[in-house]
């Protein structure tokens, strides 16, 4: 994407780096953001290559939710927009056998929490202020997080989070295990892309694998889930990764998986 887009896109050994790039806005949400998210899922989405993906934001902010002010000619018509491109990159992000780490600072709010919860890890800086934020303008939630939320805190908290649309900072949101990690402001990129390069030297079909299986598990009775249990596992021993970390087990030597 060009340097002019509001969300850009870096793919370097492995690793694709999607940011929002509109800090001027504080990353807002607007119509040409999510068609530039969605885009930029599209092409992870097609390149065999990636087997991490950073979401980040530039600026002093992740992101401050959906832009208000592109809503108030139209929202309606805007908002169904805004909507399309938002589901559309984030079913792809879950699609992927890549992990998807969400690197999280400033204000994380509305849609850009919605979006956060949607990826598979979350690292926030010291200092991040959360608030899902639709019930002050009057809004319900979009952007999965009526799913990912109540999965990730519970129903009743979940609730609490929605209705009450009340701030709560990086040590609440690693207590109640919306993030996985907090770090000092300054490490935030230092310590997610370590940890990108560390997945991305994966068995990315197994960690995809992984990821599907978690996510049907809500929703599987236990027959179910252990049945697409033994069929993943029994695919899985079809992969050249698989062979791998087994020569790599009896040689006593770290595996090199390929992701394949």
């Amino acid at each position: 994407m060009p340097s002019t887009a509001p969300v850009l896109l870096s793919i370097d050994h492995g690793v694709a780096v999607l940011s929002f790039d509109r800090p001027e806005a504080m990353n807002a949400l607007d119509v040409s953001a999510v068609e530039a998210f969605h885009a930029g899922c599209r092409r992870i989405a097609a390149d065999a290559t990636v087997r991490a993906v950073v979401v980040r934001g530039a600026g002093r902010s992740f992101g401050a939710g959906g832009d208000l002010a592109a809503m108030r000619d139209d929202p309606a018509h805007v908002a169904d927009t805004l909507i399309e491109h938002l589901h559309g990159g984030l079913l792809l992000l879950a699609a992927i056998d890549a992990p998807v780490i969400a690197a999280l600072h400033g204000a994380v709010a509305g849609g850009s929490l919605s979006l956060a919860l949607g990826c598979d890890l979350a690292i926030a800086a010291e200092g991040t202020k959360f608030n899902l934020a639709y019930g002050r303008i009057g809004a319900s939630c979009d952007g999965s997080s009526s799913w990912h939320l109540p999965r990730i805190v519970g129903l009743r908290k979940a609730m609490e989070i929605a209705l009450l649309s009340e701030p709560f900072d990086a040590a609440e949101a690693l207590r109640l295990g919306i993030v996985n990690r907090v770090v000092p402001a300054d490490a935030l990129q230092a310590e997610a892309l370590p940890l990108a390069r560390r997945l991305a030297a994966g068995p990315t079909l197994a960690y995809g694998r992984m990821k599907r299986l978690l996510r049907a598990s809500f929703d599987n009775d236990l027959a179910t889930q252990l049945d697409a249990e033994r069929a993943a596992f029994i695919a899985g021993t079809r992969t050249h990764d698989f062979a791998e970390g087994l020569a790599a087990f009896f040689e006593r030597r770290p595996a090199a998986f390929e992701g394949r």
